[in-house]
């Protein structure tokens, strides 16, 4: 099972005309009834400058040929922004069929790395959200990863289908967006990857959240942010993070936290190492 590329570029780019409306991009509105929300085909089409047969060919997948040109103006005429052109871009290309290789792999060198980074949370996201190695402070702020099947090792399938993801959260619904937002770049990236079309299924029929969110059609790149947890044992502690991807394999990203010195948040991390390296010498 693979997605359907050609049915994911025209959901993509008729999320992105809806965004538009013809006052926001300096066209009339006669004040006709819009079937739809945002802009019409053809009014895409003139602000592109492509005929309307051209666009709706590309909406409707016809065909994955069309010139660098033709996708700028489209791109520029949606107001794409980096990582949604980038995104369009790829859907409108043909894939050359080749599949991702079965199984990531973590190198001996970078699971001590995450190691030795005993006083910060870190670990290493895969293709798919897939969590593929964590140190012992990052199990003590998310969760034992350790404990669960391989299989449930996974930050989208925690997100939206673990409880007590809720209450990590101070703000559950802007992680489950990013999450998704993440997820859906990457199925666009690795579009032979069955685990990832796999997890989407699941998800969409487990969770009514996740398959709002997919509908959404939002783009996000994992780079940096913060979040606020609210630790079940330490309390509210609010850490930035920071992503490395690795030169050899981008689909792996390196997470690592940051922390503000001296502030609560500080104490409550250094508290939940401290409990930590406690457990693991009982």
């Amino acid at each position: 099972m693979t997605l359907d590329r050609r049915a994911e570029l025209g959901e993509f780019l008729r999320s992105r005309r809806a965004r538009l409306s013809p006052q926001e991009v300096g066209l009339i509105d006669h004040g006709a009834r819009r079937r739809v929300p945002g802009l019409r085909r053809e009014e895409l089409a003139l602000l592109a400058g492509v005929s309307v047969d051209h666009y709706v060919r590309l909406e409707q997948g016809r065909t994955l040929h069309f010139s660098e040109s033709v996708l700028d103006a489209v791109a520029r005429a949606l107001r794409l922004n980096p990582v949604e052109r980038e995104h369009f871009y790829r859907l409108a290309r043909p894939w050359s069929g080749e599949e991702p290789p079965a199984e990531q792999q973590v190198r001996p060198g970078l699971r001590r790395l995450l190691e030795s980074a005993a006083d910060v949370p870190a670990y290493i996201v895969g293709r798919g959200t897939n969590v593929l190695a964590w140190n012992r402070l990052a199990a003590a702020l998310i969760t034992d990863f350790a404990a669960l099947p391989p299989r449930e090792r996974n930050l989208a399938r925690l997100v939206f289908l673990d409880e007590g993801m809720r209450e990590l959260y101070a703000d559950w619904e802007a992680k489950a967006a990013d999450v998704v937002a993440y997820l859906r770049l990457d199925a666009a990236r690795n579009p032979g990857d069955s685990g990832i079309a796999d997890l989407i299924g699941d998800l969409s029929a487990s969770s009514a959240e996740f398959r709002e969110l997919w509908d959404r059609h939002e783009l996000k790149d994992k780079t940096h942010g913060r979040y606020v947890y609210l630790h079940p044992v330490v309390g509210r502690i609010d850490l930035g993070f920071e992503t490395l991807r690795l030169p050899d394999d981008p689909d792996q990203g390196l997470i690592a936290h940051t922390v503000e010195e001296d502030s609560p948040s500080a104490n409550a991390l250094r508290l939940l190492a401290s409990l930590t390296a406690e457990t693991q010498s009982v």
